[in-house]
């Protein structure tokens, strides 16, 4: 029997969204909004320490519209806030360690305009060092929210590797409150440490909202964001992240970093 005209039009709606759909996916992939490409300055710190403010103003020249910090290059946090406003530049994050107490980390994050800081490094030798710092990551955490910041922590590649048969960054990752604690995903060095970083972001969906943005040469050198082995693209497509920030630990051209990585940033699609 023929189909009354009320199904055929819906069955042709239905399929014409599908359609659209389809199309829409095919004709518009993934990027990155301009306004989430940073960097790190850790990459750049020889030039910081030695001209500040010009430094600064290539990466703005660059299209650089936020950096992470790691130190204020001799400047206090408001005086290194002003250079950053003069130059249409924000530091939307940053690193810093707990050594100086929690207050004075959100003190100084406030004053330069964080939204989010994270703590840069950390070791112990026993599997219960690791928990008594995943308890003080959630008391950080707990104040940092309380001030409006998110907090966080970087991970390198000591972080995978056992410690009394317990690996560290699952302590970190199961001790913490993903409402107070998030991580931000070094993708060198998981990959360095023999971690797929789309597995890590699809087993803990939600908790790396910050990606660094460094490659890794097939002989495992560090080398500049989309130059190098690692499926950039398929871990963007997967991780949903809120800030991908270019990095380098030793750059040999850190200007040349800066530029390559926000270029590849710009362009990587997905």
């Amino acid at each position: 029997m023929p189909l009354p005209r009320r199904t055929l039009l819906q069955t042709a709606a239905v399929l014409a969204a599908a359609g659209a759909a389809t199309g829409a996916a095919s004709h518009h992939p993934g990027r990155i909004p301009h306004k989430a490409i940073s960097i790190q300055l850790y990459t750049l710190r020889s030039l910081l320490d030695a001209d500040l403010v010009p430094t600064l103003r290539q990466l703005a020249d660059i299209g650089y519209r936020t950096v992470e910090t790691a130190g204020t290059h001799g400047r206090t946090a408001a005086e290194f806030r002003s250079v950053l406003d003069d130059l249409g530049l924000r530091a939307t994050s940053g690193h810093s360690g707990l050594e100086g107490g929690i207050d004075a980390l959100i003190e100084e994050s406030c004053a330069l305009g964080h939204r989010r800081v994270a703590v840069p490094y950390a070791e112990f030798d026993t599997a219960d060092g690791w928990r008594e710092f995943a308890d003080q990551l959630n008391e950080a955490g707990h104040r940092c929210r309380r001030a409006g910041l998110r907090f966080g922590y970087h991970n390198h590649d000591h972080e995978f590797a056992t410690v009394d048969g317990h690996r560290p960054f699952d302590i970190l990752l199961h001790r913490t409150d993903p409402r107070l604690v998030h991580f931000e995903l070094d993708v060198y060095w998981a990959v360095h440490a023999g971690q797929d970083p789309v597995a890590l972001v699809d087993a803990h969906r939600g908790r790396f909202p910050q990606l660094h943005v460094k490659d890794r040469s097939a002989t495992g050198e560090m080398v500049d964001p989309g130059t190098g082995t690692i499926d950039f693209p398929e871990l963007f497509d997967h991780a949903r992240a809120k800030e991908f920030i270019v990095e380098h630990d030793n750059p040999t051209d850190p200007m040349r970093t800066a530029r390559v990585g926000f270029r590849y940033l710009r362009t990587v699609r997905w």
